[in-house]
């Protein structure tokens, strides 16, 4: 799986604890309408939760390398070579600062390209 892969997955695919059910018994049935479209995912909301689990998360926001390493991914040089491969980012020399920002900025571009709620604050 590619390293942008990986990264989707642990923010789409993170489950948030199971509200107790406390809605009344569901009428009969009536015929099924199509189920509604998934809510686009908050990206923010599921990193700064995954932040408070692991003890901060570092500089998430603004550090591909902090980002990586709290959603328990590879953050070494080869990885960010990668990741930038898969982006098509080539800002700078591999491992530079140029370079790591770019790639921050591609991570949150390619998440709201793919159905993640992610804010300006990040994107810019």
């Amino acid at each position: 799986m590619s390293i942008f892969g990986k990264i989707f997955d642990k923010i789409f695919q993170h489950k948030k604890p199971a509200a107790p059910n406390t809605a009344a018994p569901a009428a009969p049935a009536a015929p099924a309408a199509p189920a509604p479209a998934p809510a686009p995912v908050d990206v923010e909301a599921v990193l700064t939760e995954l932040a408070e689990q692991n003890s901060g998360g570092g500089n998430w926001r603004t550090s591909i390398v902090d980002l990586l390493k709290m959603l328990d991914l590879d953050s070494s040089l080869d990885a960010r070579k990668e990741l930038a491969g898969e982006l098509g980012v080539n800002a700078g020399a591999h491992g530079s600062a140029e370079q790591n920002i770019a790639l921050q900025k591609a991570v949150w571009k390619k998440l709201a390209e793919n159905g993640g709620k992610v804010p300006a604050s990040l994107k810019d």
